[in-house]
Parts: C-alpha cells; structure tokens; sequence
C-alpha cells in the first residue's frame, strides 16, 4: 500500500474524516512529524499540503503568526520544498478572487478585521515571494482534494512510477 505522511500537530478528531478518504483512495495515513507542511507523499518529498481549517484561519497565519508561517514557507524554499497551502471553506470560494465576495464575520466586533480585499492581497504576494501556492476545497473533500494534488504533483516532478 502507498503511504502518505501526515503531520503529527494534526489532531486525530479533526482529520477523521479526510483520514477515511485517503484510505479509500488507497492510501495508507502514515503519522510522523514533518519539516513543513501537513501531508506529503512518501514518493515525492519535495511537495507537501498545508491544510488549513478555514479562511480565519489563514489570516491568522498571516498576520499574527506571520514570523512563524514565513520561516516555515523560507524552510521549505532553502529545501526545493512546493508547499501548497489547502484551504477548507465553503464550495463558493474556488480561488483566491473568490474571497472578494467573503464577508469576514469579525468585522461585526472589530472594524480592523481582515477584509477580504486585504486577505487576497496578502495570498497573492505571498505566492510571488515565497513560491506558495493557495488552493481551496469544501470540508467534505479535504481528503480526496490532499490525494489530488499529491498525485498531480508527483507525477509532474517524474514519480509517476512509484505511485
């Protein structure tokens, strides 16, 4: 069976379900813990996902704990690591344009938020310094959106094979 490794910080409750669509893809949840990233073929070190739980989450990583997420995203470029950032949202929200049309719920309690405009923004230079890639999947698909984009980046670095 193929294995893909999955970060040891990632909380047992919190990935069961996108654990089962793995293993239905079949794939065998290795848990160990990862320089970067959440999950990483065993195959091809050299990509690894990001998954994040939502859009505030996101924006926490890149504005307070924006000292943290950089030297992560550096790490992972000093190595020739591909690091794409996997977002869980709603299925409205399929790019990081979308996000225009997302009203951040905080603004209600706190008018210096992070707006919409202000998070792509803030996605969209982190691509072009960091070599970062943001994608974006509903909650249900979280496990077969990780296999994809594994798979896809495998057999575009040649690994095809050992798939």
């Amino acid at each position: 069976m193929n294995a893909i490794y999955c970060d040891t910080r990632e909380k047992p409750q919190a990935i069961e379900s996108l654990s089962e669509q793995i293993k239905k893809k079949g794939y065998e949840l290795v848990r160990t813990k990862l320089y970067v990233g959440d999950y990483q073929l065993l195959s091809n070190p050299y990509l690894v996902v990001d998954r994040k739980q939502n859009l505030q989450e996101i924006i926490g990583n890149v504005t307070h704990d924006h000292k943290r997420f950089k030297a992560e995203l550096e790490r992972a470029q000093e190595l020739g690591i591909h690091v794409i950032v996997l977002i869980e949202h709603s299925p409205a929200i399929k790019c990081i344009d979308d996000i225009r049309y997302w009203h951040n719920p905080r603004l209600k309690t706190s008018p210096k938020a992070t707006t919409g405009n202000q998070l792509i923004k803030i996605l969209n230079t982190m691509q072009m310094v960091y070599d970062v890639e943001f994608q974006f999947c509903a909650k249900n698909q979280t496990g077969n959106k990780i296999v994809e984009i594994l798979e896809k980046g495998a057999v575009e670095h040649g690994k095809a094979s050992e798939i």
